[in-house]
């Protein structure tokens, strides 16, 4: 099937591409395909949300009956926890930047289904439940398009009844909206060296459950952040807790994956969390509804790919747009998949296809996401280099400067190495201790996973690959203790021994159909051995109001 412009992923950015693309000439071809089983399924984000991608690219959506955000943030509240109680930090220190009135509390999986009946009352194809498996290729090695896979293939690999073969969309123009480490934006940013020059991207684990609260524990549009206990100092991440609607509560964790301690648990770091002090009080006789886990793209503006390449563009987290100390990317990623079909549209009226269109890598920077970007640009190397305390208090000075003056005494910083080469051997780490879950606040993977409605089906090929099948056994298990049983926040990944007291004959053991999709292994693991690719269509997570 040929189109003018093939768009992977029915995210904040692939949607706001599709529907700038319509609204500046209606007659260009559109689809955009999508692995979820439905627009949304695979949505995942904190999330307060500025409005200024909605508000610049459907500005009448607060009029419509069906908007998808109704809360607005009322209240800002900061803490830095210790173990026994927390401090609260003054609202006058943050720069201005960190101010959330103005934003809305909400489901960003809700938002994508709102512009997804935008898109389609349009003229947008959108197809949900179809992963887009492999990227085509021209002759002279430009993007010509996607294909998504096949489905009905047996774990054997023999072809079942179920089988349905994968279809081809060709486009004069395929833009990637992933989200963090897509599988062919990761293949794309390769083939194209679209890193070259770089910084090395930097990626954070985000972990959220909603709940719904007793009313006197609601406060409608606070947002509170917080940062310290239970994370040491070494290791970076924080939490918040957002209020919205009728006593729902969002609560997350977010761990960045440059720590160095093997035994670390990101989930159980979460699940701990809850239990303090000035956090168990609002889960007290609370019910969660869902949970869900997402890699985060933390580089930044000096880690930012090049966007464009033969026939195609990066947009959204695909390229790394978050702004790591406002926690946020949707905004960034609206305005991206607007820049992209802004400068889309003329080259198609032009009559060019499957070229560069450099004009999406050279306007970004001077756009509105390269002003949100560029003054935050050192707030994460600073805090992996100086610890939390320290960190945090030089990245603010430094927000404040920029801020005022639109200057910083450290210039653009290094993020150093990537983050699946932080990790120490055992030998040199503190083995981590977590208690026991009470089932009430804290609770394990397995019954987590369940809240998440994830799905797949059984009789497929693993979409969880291992270059070498020895390597967890051999060297991760011996250096590491095999890391991959605790970074993972879904119990995919296990090691099992033929006798568990004397620990023999280990085998590792990778339990695919409880894969949320969240990217960490193929981010994490020490040898870079795993390589996370597309299950069947449909499959994953089915994620609701997240």
């Amino acid at each position: 099937m040929d189109y003018d412009v093939v768009i992977v992923g029915a995210g904040p950015a692939g949607l706001a591409a599709a529907i700038r693309l319509k609204q500046l000439d209606e007659s260009v071809s559109v689809v955009v395909v999508e692995k979820g089983a439905e627009v949304g399924a695979h949505i995942l984000s904190g999330a307060v949300i500025d409005p200024i991608g909605l508000d610049r690219l459907v500005p009448d959506w607060r009029d419509d009956p069906e908007r998808p955000l109704t809360t607005e943030v009322k209240e800002d509240v900061f803490y830095f926890l210790t173990e026994p109680s927390g401090i609260r930090l003054p609202n006058f220190a943050m720069p201005s930047l960190m101010n959330n009135h103005g934003n809305f509390v909400g489901s960003l999986g809700l938002v994508t289904k709102f512009l997804a009946a935008r898109a389609e009352a349009l003229g947008v194809e959108i197809y949900p439940g179809f992963a887009a498996a492999e990227l085509l290729y021209n002759e002279d090695g430009s993007v010509a398009g996607i294909a998504t896979g096949d489905m009905g293939i047996a774990k054997d690999g023999t072809v079942s009844e179920r089988f349905t073969r994968g279809m081809e969309l060709r486009g004069r123009y395929t833009l990637l909206g992933e989200g963090a480490r897509g599988s062919l934006s990761k293949i794309a940013i390769r083939k194209f060296a679209l890193d070259e020059g770089r910084e090395p991207q930097k990626y954070g684990i985000g972990l959220k459950e909603l709940w719904q609260v007793k009313p006197e524990k609601f406060h409608k549009g606070r947002v509170q952040h917080s940062f310290g206990w239970p994370l040491d100092n070494g290791t970076g991440g924080g939490s918040f807790l957002y209020h919205f609607d009728d006593n729902l509560v969002t609560v997350g964790f977010v761990v960045h994956l440059n720590y160095q301690n093997p035994t670390l648990s990101p989930f159980d770091e979460f699940q701990r969390f809850k239990t303090h002090p000035m956090i168990r009080d609002v889960f007290e006789g609370a019910k969660r509804l869902s949970y869900g886990s997402r890699a985060i793209t933390e580089g930044g503006y000096q880690s930012v790919p090049k966007l464009t390449f033969p026939g195609g563009a990066l947009i959204g987290c695909a390229a790394g747009f978050v702004n790591v100390p406002r926690i946020k990317g949707s905004h960034n990623a609206i305005l991206s998949g607007m820049l992209a079909a802004d400068k889309l549209v003329p080259a198609l009226q032009a009559g060019r296809k499957h070229d560069e269109v450099v004009e999406i890598e050279t306007s970004w920077r001077d756009s509105a996401i390269g002003k949100d970007l560029k003054p935050v640009r050192n707030v994460k190397p600073l805090w992996s280099k100086f610890g939390t305390l320290i960190g945090i208090g030089l990245g603010g000075v430094d927000m404040w400067l920029n801020q005022l003056f639109g200057w910083s005494p450290f210039g653009t910083l290094k993020h150093g190495k990537p983050d699946f080469a932080t990790l120490k051997p055992l030998a040199e780490v503190k083995p981590i201790s977590y208690p026991k879950p009470d089932g009430k606040i804290s609770f394990d993977k397995l019954s987590s996973v369940f809240l998440s409605s994830t799905n797949h089906e059984e009789d497929q090929p693993a979409h969880l690959k291992l270059t070498d099948l020895s390597v967890p056994i051999t060297q991760n298990l011996p250096l590491y203790g095999e890391p991959a049983r605790l970074y993972c926040p879904a119990g995919v990944y296990e090691v099992v021994y033929e006798n568990a007291e004397t620990k023999s004959n280990p085998r590792f053991v990778i339990n695919a159909q409880n894969c949320v999709h969240c990217k960490t292994c193929d981010i994490k693991d020490p040898a870079q051995n795993i390589t996370w690719t597309v299950p069947e269509g449909g499959g994953g997570p089915g994620y609701a109001n997240m």
